[in-house]
Parts: structure tokens; sequence; C-alpha cells
């Protein structure tokens, strides 16, 4: 919940923020009235307001979130964000190539990750292991078109190869 009291010189009530889509929603209510603060069921009527609106902003914040979570998102060489061809570096010493997936899961609300084997899994197995990881904490549905869209995002193995080599 985002309903804060603010009692300073400048102000006094209730402040609701929320942040949606990368724009700030702020909007605040005085707790001051003819120059005289507000006090018992007064004070009440503001706060339950204030949380009124909080939940409002709440679910288009919720509804956003979800909505972006359907969208494809590619970075600047066409990689999807959130799944991460790199390196690793095992602890025998030697490199071997895999998939990282780090995205903040719907289901448990923190950030996630984990590593796929391209040497393991083979490079289209390896790939849609990590879209299937991604997708289950995105929440998106097999059946969904965001879903194909990722499975086709699946790099060439030419590319991998330019990659390991670099």
């Amino acid at each position: 919940m985002s309903v804060e009291l603010l009692d300073s010189p400048r102000f006094y009530g209730y402040r609701v923020r929320r942040q949606i889509n990368g724009r700030a929603y702020q909007e605040y209510l005085s707790l001051i009235e003819d120059g005289k603060r507000l006090k018992g069921r007064h004070r009440i009527s503001i706060k339950n307001q204030a949380e009124l609106r909080d939940a409002e902003l709440k679910n288009l914040q919720s509804k956003n979130k979800k909505n972006q979570d359907k969208k494809v998102k590619l970075n600047g060489k066409g990689q999807v964000k959130g799944i991460l061809f790199r390196m690793k570096k095992e602890r025998s010493g030697s490199l071997s190539p895999v998939f990282q997936v780090g995205v903040l899961s719907r289901l448990n609300e923190r950030v996630v990750s984990t590593t796929v084997s391209i040497n393991r899994h083979g490079l289209v197995a390896a790939w849609q292991r990590a879209v299937n990881f991604y997708c289950k904490h995105k929440l998106v549905s097999k059946r969904t078109k965001t879903y194909q869209k990722l499975i086709s995002q699946c790099p060439k193995k030419s590319d991998i190869e330019k990659l390991i080599s670099s």
C-alpha cells in the first residue's frame, strides 16, 4: 500500500503514490480545513478516500504489468530481454555456453533466475527450456502468440558460434 501520512510544516495529510508504466501518480489529501487539523471521523473519512484511490491505482498497476508481460521485449541486438546467452565458468575452470534467464516472477513477486546448458540439452531444447521457465514466471500460456514469438526468437547456431569465438 502506498498511502502515507505526511506531517511537515508545509503539508499535513495523506499522499497516495504509485508508479504505472513509468509514470508517477501522486495525489495529496489534506487533513487541514479552515486552518485547523481534522480529527476523528473527518480524518478517518479522508484516510478511506486515500485508500480507495490507492486501490484504484493498484488495480491499474496490476493490469499494466499483465499487459507488459504479454509483450516480447527485444534489446538492441534482437535478443529477448530476460534471456541471455553467456559463457559460464564451470568449477573445473572450463567455459560452457548457457542461456541465463532472470525475470521478476509474477508467481512469488521476486526476481528468479536459472541457467540452461546448451551443451547438455542442445541449442533448440535449451532455448525451449529457457522460454518455458520465462513464461512460467511471467504467467504466459503456451497457447499464446507471445509464447510462439519467444520460441521463434531462438538464436541461430552461427550466431552462438560467433559469440563463443569472441
